[in-house]
């Protein structure tokens, strides 16, 4: 228990810093830094996007918004899942938020009460179990197994953590940081058993077009019915580059709609009204913009299994989605300490395994959605230090 030295409540006293964060910070303080922290292109948001967002403050587009985001915007998702799942989507099931975080954020608050439980599939991103801490929930992480360069999920293990207090069963597919994609026939199995018990299923699928072997991954939404218990996360940040602009969605049954909206006003009133208007456009152009990012991606994900898998103390998994390596260092058995001695070393910033839940412990993970040119830089610079 962290004492606080000012009276705040006890449960945000002790939620730790990011360690993500505490690496980030070091190194945007040093110089000559290849920063592969945090989850975010080498590439700035394209000019067609970027213009439509300017267009829109030249046009005065920079009032407050209706809660659940622009019709126009909210109207355009409908349509952009409609095409992608060959399913048709009620835009009362859309709302904008402001990021996928946000949207993790007040869905947490709307599920969780002090002594309720989460079940999440691990390693996972921190912030998202610190949504369910802060509510005063208890979250239950189940991991991941790597064998044999893969990644798989006991289903049977899942299961077995949940209890009559369990509220919320969270997947990340794909996995931040892992790469592991969920099956369509692994997500019916989920949805089947929660529908049972009343469970709300939480679906982060922000990386969802980040995949190498299909148009886009299995989605929850395409195997469940409107009004199930589901809540997905989507967002503009990764398959868009648009990190910076603050911007996603929620998909949820129609009913809940309302209660979003509601949380949104105390939260934030709305998502960013520039960025909502460059969103629309994001969705009717962008298309031939994520396809050459994920070639983009593919090459950097070969170059970096092929440099990284030489080197002697690494042991890794190609990743199936997303644009991350998530490898195990033999020997390192404290990985915030390593990732802050190899920054300072060689100004290759890593994020730290340990950030990722006690299952990460003795990994880092690099994302590689930059240049061949710059990874093949930052593998020269850290290469002694694993071998």
């Amino acid at each position: 228990m962290t004492q606080p030295s000012i009276p705040i409540r006890q449960t945000i006293a002790d939620i730790p810093t990011s360690a993500i964060r505490q690496i980030a910070t070091i190194g945007m303080q040093m110089d000559d830094v290849i920063p592969f922290w945090f989850g975010e292109p080498d590439s700035p948001t394209p000019d067609f996007i970027t213009e439509a967002g300017a267009k829109a403050l030249r046009e005065g587009k920079t009032y407050y918004t209706l809660n659940r985001g622009i019709v126009e915007l909210r109207t355009a998702l409908a349509s952009y899942m409609d095409g992608l799942y060959g399913r048709e989507f009620d835009v009362e099931r859309v709302t904008v938020t402001a990021s996928a975080m946000n949207a993790i954020a007040v869905a947490m608050q709307c599920l969780i009460d002090p002594g309720d439980n989460a079940v999440m599939v691990a390693p996972l991103w921190p912030n998202i179990s610190a949504c369910a801490v802060i509510m005063g929930g208890e979250v239950r992480e189940v991991p991941l197994e790597e064998q044999e360069g893969r990644w798989s999920l006991d289903l049977d293990r899942l299961f077995d953590t949940v209890d009559d207090r369990t509220r919320v069963m969270l997947v990340n597919t794909p996995s931040n940081p892992a790469g592991w994609v969920m099956s369509r026939d692994e997500q019916l199995a989920v949805l089947e058993f929660c529908r049972d018990r009343d469970i709300w299923v939480v679906a982060d699928e922000v990386y969802d077009r980040i995949v190498y072997d299909r148009p886009h991954a299995p989605s929850f939404l395409e195997v469940a019915d409107p009004d199930d218990l589901l809540i997905r996360i989507s967002s503009f940040s990764k398959s868009w580059a648009m990190t910076g602009w603050r911007l996603g969605w929620i998909t949820a049954p129609a009913s809940f709609g309302p209660v979003i909206e509601k949380m949104t006003e105390f939260n934030i009133a709305n998502a960013p009204s520039v960025a909502q208007y460059a969103g629309i456009t994001a969705l009717a152009e962008g298309e031939p913009f994520i396809r050459e990012t994920v070639e983009r991606y593919r090459a950097a994900r070969d170059l970096s299994f092929q440099r990284l898998g030489a080197m002697p103390r690494v042991r890794l998994s190609l990743p199936d989605g997303a644009f991350y390596y998530f490898f195990a260092v033999d020997g390192m058995s404290d990985s915030l300490s390593f990732a802050e001695q190899l920054l300072r070393e060689t100004h290759v910033g890593l994020a730290p395994g340990s950030a990722f839940g006690p299952v990460g412990e003795g990994r880092l993970r690099l994302c590689f959605a930059s240049s061949l040119d710059t990874l093949s830089e930052a593998f020269d610079r850290i290469e002694p230090h694993l071998s």
